[in-house]
């Protein structure tokens, strides 16, 4: 009778899908983080001592320039144009609060083209955006 001795290898874990997988998640991660960047205009915010904070996510960010530009989504909008895209955020979601975010420099003018438009379309749940004075 012959005695063969079967050599017993040590268990191993291969590692190296796990480098595959960590790339995987980091570039995940990365594109999860860019989809949840909003837009946002360089302004001098206009400041108020009584405030009063809103859900970030149910909003609709209207933007008004110094010079009286109007944006919306990154897009510069006409009085027309503002009008659909405002029917398109209520469409959307019937309770969005819409947000009105101006310089403090602006002209009231301006602003007031924008609330005009708000007017004439019966929109109640607007709210101005300020920086808290400290």
């Amino acid at each position: 009778m012959v005695n063969i001795k079967k050599k017993r290898r040590n268990p191993s874990i291969t590692t190296s899908s796990m480098s595959d997988i960590g790339f995987l998640l980091l570039i995940f991660i990365m594109l999860i983080s860019l989809m949840n960047q909003r837009y946002e205009e360089k302004i001098n915010y206009p400041e108020s001592r009584i405030l009063e904070r809103t859900q970030a996510d149910k909003n609709f960010e209207i933007w008004v320039q110094k010079n009286g530009l109007v944006s919306a989504d990154g897009e510069i909008l006409d009085g027309i144009g503002l009008e659909r895209a405002i029917v398109g955020a209520i469409a959307e979601n019937p309770g969005v609060r819409i947000h009105i975010i101006a310089d403090k420099d602006t002209p009231y003018k301006y602003v007031n083209s924008v609330v005009s438009v708000l007017q004439n379309l019966q929109h109640r749940v607007v709210s101005f955006v300020i920086k808290e004075r400290t």
